[in-house]
């Protein structure tokens, strides 16, 4: 990377910025990934500039075209980037200066790097945005495939890790649906909060010369522009906000990891995920190692961190622009990418898990999950549910004492406890009978399993429409 020691703003200066604050304060190192965003609002900005008169058709037409070349250049690695010029911006306006002559430096009429930068981020934002949400799509299909397919297969349901009722792997697979739908509207809501346009908001103030900012607006698919020139190039609550919605995201990715790492262990041997998502041990060669939900656990952390670095670089700043706010993009970007990149392998990863039937049936057999169905078993014989609730809790004190889960119990011993116990108490009692009795929207039932994933594709149908 070149640091020639020219700058598009050294007039007002007398000797050369130092060669290390030149590379302290560059950025360029990260925000070149914008070149496209920012050849997009030049190109706008040239349009537009165009129609107030400030540029010629022929300008207009020899910015198009050096701008495409630029970008020709940056995509086969042949564009020269320079720190002496700091940003994707300077580095993208120099070189089209250089390509095409004195046009190039009229195409920053009427902006600044404050709304340019402010756009241009705006503009990333939203199309790494778009990539986000169809990949969580992606997830969420692969979700509901698997539900669907495991409606019927029971597992444990838990409380504090200790048994508490049955449901199904597919039931339990649509709980984490639900928490990335949830992720998805956090995520379109943030999308349109960045939507708004700061370009036309020039340092400050504004801009003397007649710009249209309707027409740079509908150029480049903002909803609007934004009210206010001080807040537009200032305003960072979208970095902020889509960290947030991220967060959040990955403290769902983190519950979801835990729970794949506690079924893969021997202890638990619920499910098994494929030898491609997993690795080894250096010394101990039985071990098959869950990495990728591990490491996905892990990147929580890094979210979480952008978060608050972003948090504490706007605390307290005054209008308008102050040169911390080139710390957001780095936050901002990791964020980003680690989004991404968790996103990508649970998409990948989820449609693949295979379940355990006979474990998951097993572990749900142990712990007396079906005592709240006997519970509401003697309710509905006339039993008070506190009554009911003790007599519950005798018969399990019992099993634990005999070494039986309620279900291995005679119908004498289970009588012991109350006269109202018949015959009937089996159907009940068994896995089966547990799962399908909670049969309402929302419930365990198989059947209503299989409605929500129905439920789940129409969403999501909708959604790509």
């Amino acid at each position: 990377m070149s640091e020639k020691t020219n700058q598009q703003w050294g007039g007002r200066f007398n000797e050369p910025t130092d060669a290390f604050v030149a590379r302290f304060t560059a950025s360029v190192e990260f925000d070149q990934r914008m070149y496209l965003q920012d050849i997009r609002g030049s190109i706008a900005h040239a349009k537009m500039l165009t129609k107030a008169g400030v540029l010629t058709e022929e300008e207009r037409d020899d910015i198009i075209r050096g701008l495409g070349e630029i970008r020709i250049e940056i995509e086969r690695g042949e564009f020269e980037w320079s720190v002496a010029l700091e940003d994707v911006h300077m580095n993208i306006e120099a070189a089209l200066t250089k390509k095409i002559g004195i046009t190039g430096k009229k195409l920053h009429t009427g902006r600044s790097r404050n709304d340019q930068v402010a756009t241009d981020i705006r503009l990333y934002l939203r199309d790494e945005i778009d990539l986000i949400l169809s990949e969580m799509t992606r997830l969420q299909q692969g979700l509901l495939g698997i539900a669907n397919r495991e409606a019927d297969t029971i597992m444990p349901g838990f409380t504090h890790l200790q048994t508490a009722q049955p449901v199904t792997f597919g039931h339990h697979l649509m709980a984490w649906f639900e928490m990335l739908s949830r992720d998805y509207g956090r995520f379109e809501d943030c999308r349109e909060r960045a939507n708004i346009m700061p370009l036309g908001a020039a340092a400050l103030a504004g801009t003397t010369y007649p710009i249209e900012r309707d027409m740079t607006c509908e150029l480049l698919e903002f909803s609007a522009p934004a009210e206010n020139s001080l807040d537009a190039v200032s305003d960072r609550d979208f970095a902020i906000e889509f960290c947030a919605a991220s967060s959040i995201l990955l403290m769902h990715l983190t519950r979801m990891s835990e729970e794949l790492v506690l079924w893969t262990s021997a202890q638990f041997d619920f499910i098994n995920l494929p030898d491609r998502f997993c690795t080894g041990s250096s010394i101990m060669p039985q071990k098959k190692n869950p990495d990728v939900p591990e490491l996905v656990r892990g990147k929580s952390g890094r979210v979480y961190g952008h978060l608050m670095s972003l948090l504490t670089l706007m605390k307290s700043q005054p209008l308008a622009y102050n040169k911390d706010n080139q710390e957001d993009k780095e936050p901002l970007f990791d964020a980003i990418d680690t989004v991404k990149g968790c996103l990508r392998a649970f998409a990948d990863m989820v449609p693949a898990l295979e379940s355990k039937k006979e474990n998951m049936r097993e572990a749900a057999l142990r712990g007396f999950s079906t005592a709240t169905d006997l519970a509401d078993y003697l309710v509905r014989k006339g039993v008070p549910f506190r009554d009911a609730h003790e007599i519950v809790g005798k018969s399990v004190a019992y099993g634990i004492e005999e070494g039986k889960d309620l279900g291995e119990m005679t119908l004498d011993e289970l009588a012991q406890f109350s006269d109202v116990i018949t015959t009937d108490v089996f159907d009940v009692l068994t896995l089966e009978g547990s799962v399908a009795a909670r049969n309402h929207i929302g419930g365990t039932a198989p059947d209503q399993v299989r409605a929500a994933v129905v439920r789940g594709e129409k969403k999501l149908a909708e959604r790509q429409a």
